[in-house]
């Protein structure tokens, strides 16, 4: 892990960078900037502790899923999902990669920056992102501790890396396209009339 001295010190240069491009007025190296930096400070800062809290709540919400259908449990302090089926326990770990703090810290960045609204608007949608984020994962990861329960552990690797994947990042691209293509659309119409 970094030093926190480097990250202040990387943090420094990037707000530099920021300024200079900002009097430059070149708007897209702007945002580029903008958001990439964010996204990397935001992931440096996040190992351990946002990490353990995204992997805490996401299995805790898993857990909701697994007690609601009574075919999985988990147990959150230790980030664990575990299936239990015909005389069989399957154990799956949520880390960094499941997360979805990297794509919640992705989206959060290109937010940011994102010129098209305002800075409370920008605040609500990231709000707003994560949460959809957080969902997505949560029914991703009871998606696969379902598919387990019944298909047993044979069925991992095409739930979770090939189904899985599939459902997730669907749903993140329905919400990439609400906030930035539909965004960007209906302010050019607005902009149009008015």
């Amino acid at each position: 892990m970094l030093n926190n001295a480097v990250i202040i010190g990387l943090i420094i240069i990037w707000v530099y960078v920021l300024s200079v491009l900002k009097r430059a007025k070149t708007d897209a190296f702007y945002f580029l900037a903008g958001s990439a930096g964010l996204f990397v400070i935001l992931l440096l800062w996040s190992k351990p502790y946002g990490v353990w809290l995204f992997s805490t709540i996401l299995t805790w919400s898993a857990g909701v899923v697994g007690h609601l259908t009574g075919l999985f449990d988990t147990f959150y302090a230790s980030h664990v999902i575990q299936v239990v089926a015909n005389h069989h326990t399957s154990i799956l770990l949520v880390d960094y990669e499941c997360s979805g703090i990297i794509e919640t810290t992705a989206f959060w960045g290109l937010i940011a920056f994102y010129p098209v609204y305002d800075a409370q608007k920008r605040l609500m949608l990231a709000l707003i992102g994560a949460l959809w984020f957080f969902l997505a994962n949560t029914l991703r990861l009871s998606f696969v501790a379902i598919v387990i329960y019944y298909f047993g552990d044979g069925a991992f690797y095409v739930a979770h890396s090939i189904i899985g994947r599939l459902l997730f990042y669907s749903i993140a691209i329905l919400l990439y396209y609400l906030v930035f293509t539909k965004g960007q659309l209906v302010n050019q119409m607005l902009k149009k009339q008015g």
